[in-house]
């Protein structure tokens, strides 16, 4: 529920929100140029939609906007500790209720009308994220430093199995943020809300 001023989104949150958004976007496009240079699937990503120029180049972009992502998530992960946000708004998490919602997402009956209120699909959205970019960064560096994390490299199933679980963490990434997308231009006032907070 909002509070009396019609607060939707916090200051932090908004900020932290739209430069996770854009490391997001620079960490996307610059590792889809760092793929192509060693694809392991059988297709390659457009070069139109890639960062860098050259594979040094793409390097460069990724690791400045990784040290942005890592900094400004523990930020948001550490306020919304601190304030009791992560416990009010992504919790409790019910499997009924989620199946629920999805069955009425799916009709188009899902509410939007209290945009201070998460419902079941979007905490689970939200918390994935969340995990989804902890898994990014931990095969991140292991892509990174493999000598440095032996133990987290082998967890992941070794360096070639760690670079799959980092491009399938990143596209899980890329489907959350194409349905948020969507999601906006179906309920645009949500977008308002986290641009002016209200």
């Amino acid at each position: 529920m909002a509070n009396d001023t019609g607060l939707v989104h916090p200051l932090w949150v908004r900020i932290t929100h739209w430069i996770n958004a854009c490391a997001v976007v620079i960490l996307v496009m610059s590792g889809w140029r760092i793929y192509n240079a060693s694809p392991f699937f059988g297709f390659a990503i457009p070069g139109q939609a890639t960062l860098g120029g050259w594979l040094g180049g793409a390097i460069l972009w990724h690791f400045a906007a990784m040290w942005v992502l890592v900094g400004n998530g523990l930020l948001y992960l550490v306020c919304n500790l601190i304030s009791g946000r992560l416990q009010r708004k992504f919790f409790p998490l019910s499997l009924r209720a989620l199946w629920a919602d999805l069955l009425a997402a799916g009709q188009g009956k899902l509410s939007h009308a209290e945009l201070s209120h998460y419902n079941m699909v979007q905490r689970a959205a939200y918390l994935f994220v969340m995990l989804d970019s902890v898994l990014l960064v931990l095969s991140g560096l292991v892509l990174w430093k493999s000598v440095q994390y032996p133990i987290l490299r082998e967890l992941l199933g070794g360096y070639e199995a760690a670079r799959r679980v980092h491009f399938v963490a990143m596209s899980g990434l890329v489907v959350f943020a194409g349905i948020h997308l969507g999601m906006v231009a179906v309920v645009p006032r949500t977008l308002l809300a986290m641009i002016r907070g209200r």
